[in-house]
């Protein structure tokens, strides 16, 4: 990727363009600027972004303008659209599209924490077109802005304050600290329409209003309030019943679905946090897809460019040929020490000679060789393939696997290297939504419209490595899932011993899946595997994830470090009872 433009120029939107098509794995995207000065929005396969003040400095400008692309690739990545164009209501719409823009931009920042900046530049951007525009704005699209400033941890100004505004986020201060802790679009809309329910009772009188009265700078009444933040359609109130409902019979989320079931089964104000958080309890539990008959495994081995491969193999013995040749020199010590004496074939084992001099009737003069338990392990390196690993990431991780894999190729240990990631598929989505129609609930599953896309570039019972070549980004990473099919293979293979070496460069996630059901998931996995001898090894990419799953791990501050790092870690697994120390690499 290249670098941000110091200047705004002809070539800022072709590079905004490029980031949108990075972060969001959309390769026709493009972004342009908006004529009328419309808040940011996707408009099919446009970013497309509202105009900035020419007066500002050059590079805040183009620092807001990547915080707005951030935003949007937020959306697109997290936010289910169709589920929010359904709420009729546009009180309702508004509101759940504020609390999940703040959820969408929180689950990029876990993934890419650069962005945090360009998301604040945009924020004070679009502050400043507020204020301009604050006259102007019903009583409900202030309201919106306020939740959106609590949600975001930002101090309103003066103008933006009145005793009715401030009463009516006082009196859903309960609402507004769920809507900071949803985990689907689902949920936040249940939680804007529970918004609008509240501040419709406020109005009406049903609960004690004494405050909630125009200010000096409101002329609010309860006429208007039951007129800007009533439901389009009265006669079929949007609950969070209705809503889900309608979701489920026109294709939504898997979010929606499970938050109408949800809803129905727990106490009004108890309503779970995600769809799969029915099955958070006490106990960890698995992510378990509705099917597993659309996951995809493609099998690369031998398939990549023989051109291609020999430069990064070229480039990888660049990096680790003297950590190669240190590991097998400590192998071969290691298995000096391993013999069988006192044979009657075999190799003559020279203490003897003395014996069979002396001893007429002595036989067992030889030894052999025992059977190399530091070479017999078998080996798999799973590579994390989720977006968040674009650019140089999953170069510098393709640049590791083949320095790993040469090196174990030429060490004569059996190994073979795969891929992971998960991508929405429409084929899954339909027959999810027959499943639904056929009276199957949600409840108790985690994955309804991704795919598994398994990949395996290089296969234990093959010496070609060209398909290493083929190593590129996907979309989400359900690690558990992943982990369970690599070691299934892995153990497969008869080894004295197997190890599971995984990069990744983030916690587990997808698009349709709670989160804290995936890491429980990986947890429970790892523990598995563990009790089945498996020895795992996780290497964090700029991120220390793998530090709260696997027993050994690493982190990688430094990208050009990575391969190195790898070298290192998969040294100290294959030699545990012996000392394997590298050299700190010189800045």
């Amino acid at each position: 990727m290249s670098e941000v433009p110091i200047e705004p120029g002809d070539d800022t939107l072709a590079y905004l363009s490029r980031l949108a098509r990075a972060l969001t794995g959309r390769d026709r995207l493009e972004v342009v600027i908006a004529d009328d000065g419309d808040d940011p929005h996707l408009s099919e396969d446009r970013f497309v972004l509202p105009e900035i003040a020419s007066g500002a400095d050059a590079s805040i400008r183009i620092m807001t303008m990547t915080g707005y692309v951030d935003l949007l690739a937020a959306r697109a990545r997290f936010s289910d659209y169709d589920a929010l164009d359904r709420l009729h209501a546009s009180a309702a719409r508004r509101l759940a599209q504020a609390i999940e823009d703040r959820r969408a931009c929180e689950r990029l920042m876990e993934i890419f924490p650069g962005a945090a900046s360009f998301l604040s530049h945009s924020r004070v951007q679009t502050a400043r077109a507020m204020s301009v525009r604050w006259t102007k704005l019903s009583w409900a699209e202030k309201l919106t802005w306020r939740v959106e400033r609590f949600l975001w941890n930002e101090t309103p100004t003066a103008t933006e304050s009145s005793r009715s505004l401030d009463a009516a986020l006082g009196a859903s201060g309960d609402l507004l600290d769920r809507a900071r802790m949803t985990a689907s679009t689902g949920d936040s809309i249940r939680i804007a329409i529970d918004l609008v329910q509240r501040i419709r009772g406020l109005s009406a009188g049903n609960v004690n209003n004494m405050m909630f009265t125009a200010g000096p700078q409101s002329t609010l009444d309860a006429a208007v309030i039951e007129s800007e933040m009533a439901f389009d359609d009265p006669g079929a109130a949007e609950d969070p019943s209705t809503s889900n409902a309608a979701a489920s019979s026109s294709g939504g989320t898997p979010a929606q679905t499970q938050a109408e079931s949800d809803a129905t089964d727990q106490p009004a104000g108890e309503a779970s946090a995600h769809p799969s958080a029915s099955f958070l309890g006490s106990r960890p539990t698995l992510s378990v897809p509705i099917t597993t008959q659309f996951d995809v495994e493609t099998d690369l081995t031998g398939k990549g460019d023989p051109v291609g491969w020999r430069k990064l193999r070229s480039a990888a013995r660049a990096q680790t040929e003297s950590l190669k040749a240190k590991l097998e020199r400590a192998l071969k010590a290691d298995e000096q020490t391993h013999w069988k004496r006192e044979q009657e074939r075999g190799e003559l084992d020279r203490p003897s000679l003395a014996r069979l001099a002396t001893s007429p009737g002595y036989r067992t003069p030889f030894r052999t060789k025992r059977v190399r338990p530091g070479r017999d392990a078998a080996v798999t390196l799973l590579i994390d393939r989720s977006g968040s690993m674009a650019g140089n990431k999953i170069e510098l991780a393709k640049l590791c696997a083949a320095a790993l894999s040469d090196a174990l190729s030429r060490l004569d240990f059996p190994f073979e290297v795969l891929g992971y990631s998960s991508i929405e598929d429409e084929a899954m989505r339909e027959y999810h939504q027959r499943w639904l129609a056929n009276g199957n609930t949600p409840r108790g599953y985690n994955r309804f419209v991704e795919r598994l896309d398994l990949q395996i570039y290089k296969r234990f019972d093959s010496d070609n490595l060209s398909g290493l070549a083929c190593v590129e980004c996907g979309h989400e990473n359900p690690d558990g899932e992943a982990l369970s099919w690599a070691s299934a293979r892995l153990l497969a293979r008869r080894a004295h011993r197997h190890i599971l070496m995984v990069l990744s460069d983030g916690y587990p996630a997808t698009g349709d899946g709670h989160p804290a059901v995936l890491r429980t998931d990986l947890h429970l996995r790892v523990d598995e595997l563990l009790e089945r001898g498996v020895e795992l090894v996780g290497v964090g990419v700029l991120a220390d994830a793998v530090r709260d799953f696997y027993p050994t791990s690493i982190v990688v501050e430094q990208l050009h470090d990575l391969p190195r790092a790898a070298f290192d870690v998969l040294g100290q697994t294959l030699l545990k009872h012996r000392e394997w120390m590298l050299e700190t690499p010189r800045a």
